[in-house]
C-alpha cells in the first residue's frame, strides 16, 4: 500500500509531532481492497465502543480510558509506519459509509467528534497549541496589559478549573463556546469569553465538528451523483454493508453449550432466551405456526445453540403438528430447515441473525420476528418484560433506553436484571445472550442452576 501525503506545510514544530490528523482532505492514495474494508471495520469497532460507553452513561474519566483502550486495541498495524495511514484511510472510508442518510451522518459526526476530543486531550500542551494554530482561528492570547485589568476574575476561573493562575488565556465571542458558558467555566465580559489554554479543546472540537458536518454533506452529493454508480460492482456493496455490519462472532459453530436436548428446550427458553427469541418461542407454542421470517430467526438461533438437524426437524414437526399434517410438513417446511443447515441448495451453512440484522428487519402484519425493543409498542414491551421477571425499576430503565433508540443496550439491561449480573460487553447477538446466560446459570456458585 502506498499513501501519498498532502503537501500542505504543517505548523507543528519538529519537537511537537502530532499523531492526530485533522482530516481536511483525503490524500491521493492506493489501498488494497481488503485493507479498505478491514481498516474501516477496525475504526468502526472504536466508534461503536464509544457509542456504547456514552449510552451506558460512563463518566468522563471512564470514557477517557475506554477511548484510549479502544484505539490501542483496534488501530494497531504490524508496521508502525502505517499506523497513521490506517487512521486516515479508515476515517475517509467511514465518511463514505456514513454520509448516505441524515441519521447515519448524525451518528458518525457525534462519534468522530467524541473520538477527536479525547485524542486531542491526550496530546501534550505544545502539540495542542500547534493544532489550535492549524485551524487558523482569529483569536489571540490576552495581552499582559489586558490581563492585568481582569486578573482577579481570571484567577478565580483558573482556580475553579484546577489551573495555575499564570496560564495563557484567549478571548473569543461567548457564543462560540456554549458548553463552557453553560458550565460556568469562563469569565464573560462585553460579549467575550476568556478561556484558558486547557479549555481550547472546546474551540477546536467545535471547528472540527463544523468542518466534518459540511464535509459529510459534500461527500453525500459525490456519492449520490457519481461514486455509487461508478463503483457499483466493487466498492458500493462494501460501503452499503458496513453501516449495518455485525463485528462479533457469527455463532455458526456452537460453543461448549451444545448438549441441547428437546426435552430441555422449554426450561432453557424460560431462563436463557433473549426477549426476541422468548417471544417467537411463545408464539410458536401458542399458534403452532410461524411465518417465514419467524422460522428463520428462531430456527437459526436454535441451530447456533447446538440443536442438531434431526432434532430441529423433530422439533418443528411436533410444534406444527396441530395445524400441519406430517406429509404437508415434509413437503413444505422440511426442505427450508435442511437448507439452513447447509444440506440443500447451494449447501450454504447459514449463520444465526445478529442483533443488528434483527433490529433492521421490517416485520409485517402477522409476523412475530424482529426486535421487540424496536418493534413493540411500549405497553406490549412493558408486559413482555414483566413476564420475563424484570422488576419495575429495571423495566423503566429499559424503556428509557428504548425511547432513545438504544435497543441493544435495552437488551443488555434486561439481561442484567434477569440474571442479577453485569454485562459490560453489551448484548450484540441473541446467541451471545444465550451463551452468557448459560455460563452464569451453570456456574457452580449459582444456586438456581436449572
Amino acid at each position: 500500500m502506498e499513501v501519498v501525503r498532502s503537501q500542505r506545510k504543517s505548523s507543528v514544530p519538529n519537537d511537537a509531532v502530532s499523531t492526530l490528523p485533522l482530516y481536511r482532505s483525503a490524500p491521493p492514495l492506493e489501498v488494497r481492497l481488503e485493507d479498505f474494508e478491514f481498516y474501516a471495520i477496525d475504526r468502526l469497532r472504536v466508534l461503536k465502543g464509544i457509542s456504547d460507553g456514552l449510552s451506558r452513561g460512563k463518566k468522563p474519566d471512564e470514557m477517557e480510558k475506554l477511548v484510549y483502550d479502544l484505539w490501542k486495541e483496534n488501530m494497531r498495524h504490524p508496521q508502525a509506519s502505517e499506523v497513521a495511514n490506517k487512521d486516515i484511510i479508515s476515517h475517509f472510508v467511514l465518511r463514505l459509509v456514513y454520509c448516505r442518510t441524515e441519521e447515519l451522518r448524525k451518528w458518525f459526526l457525534s462519534m468522530e467528534t467524541t473520538l477527536f476530543r479525547h485524542r486531542f486531550l491526550h496530546e501534550n500542551p505544545e502539540v495542542q497549541k500547534a493544532l489550535f494554530a492549524e485551524f487558523d482561528l482569529p483569536y489571540k492570547a490576552v495581552s499582559r496589559a489586558e490581563y492585568e485589568t481582569v486578573k482577579d476574575m481570571l484567577s478565580q476561573v483558573a482556580r475553579s478549573i484546577g489551573q495555575s493562575t499564570d496560564v495563557i488565556f484567549y478571548k473569543v465571542p461567548f457564543e462560540e463556546v456554549p458548553e463552557l458558558v453553560a458550565g460556568r467555566r469562563v469569565f464573560i465580559q462585553e460579549g467575550n469569553a476568556y478561556i484558558a489554554m486547557s479549555q481550547v479543546v472546546s474551540l477546536v472540537v467545535t471547528q472540527f465538528r463544523s468542518h466534518l458536518s459540511k464535509a459529510l454533506v459534500l461527500t453525500n452529493r459525490k456519492w449520490t451523483s457519481m461514486i455509487r454508480e461508478q463503483e457499483k460492482d466493487r466498492l458500493t456493496p462494501i460501503i452499503e454493508a458496513l453501516s449495518t455490519s455485525y463485528l462479533g462472532p457469527d455463532y455458526s459453530q456452537p460453543t461448549k453449550h451444545t448438549d441441547i436436548s428437546l426435552k430441555d428446550i422449554d426450561q432453557i427458553a424460560k431462563s436463557s432466551f433473549p426477549l426476541c427469541m422468548h417471544h417467537l418461542f411463545g408464539k410458536l407454542r401458542e399458534d403452532h405456526h410461524l411465518k417465514h421470517g419467524g422460522r428463520m430467526q428462531l430456527g437459526l438461533f436454535l441451530k447456533g445453540m447446538g440443536l442438531k438437524l434431526d432434532d430441529a426437524l423433530a422439533f418443528w414437526k411436533a410444534e406444527f403438528s396441530p395445524k400441519v399434517v406430517a406429509e404437508r410438513f415434509d413437503k413444505e417446511y422440511a426442505y427450508s430447515i435442511r437448507h439452513n443447515y447447509g444440506k440443500e441448495g447451494k449447501r450454504t451453512d447459514y449463520t444465526p441473525y445478529s442483533c443488528q440484522k434483527i433490529i433492521s428487519s421490517t416485520p409485517g402484519v402477522g409476523d412475530h420476528h424482529g426486535c421487540p425493543y424496536r418493534h413493540f409498542s411500549e405497553e406490549n414491551l412493558r408486559a413482555a418484560l414483566t413476564r420475563m421477571g424484570v422488576g419495575n425499576q429495571a423495566v423503566e430503565d429499559v424503556l428509557g433506553k428504548v425511547r432513545n433508540r438504544h435497543y441493544q443496550l435495552a437488551c443488555t439491561l434486561t439481561f442484567e436484571a434477569v440474571h442479577g449480573s453485569s454485562c459490560d460487553a453489551g448484548i450484540n447477538h441473541p446467541n451471545q445472550y444465550y451463551n452468557d446466560s448459560r455460563k452464569i446459570l451453570e456456574s457452580p456458585n449459582n444456586s438456581s442452576n436449572p
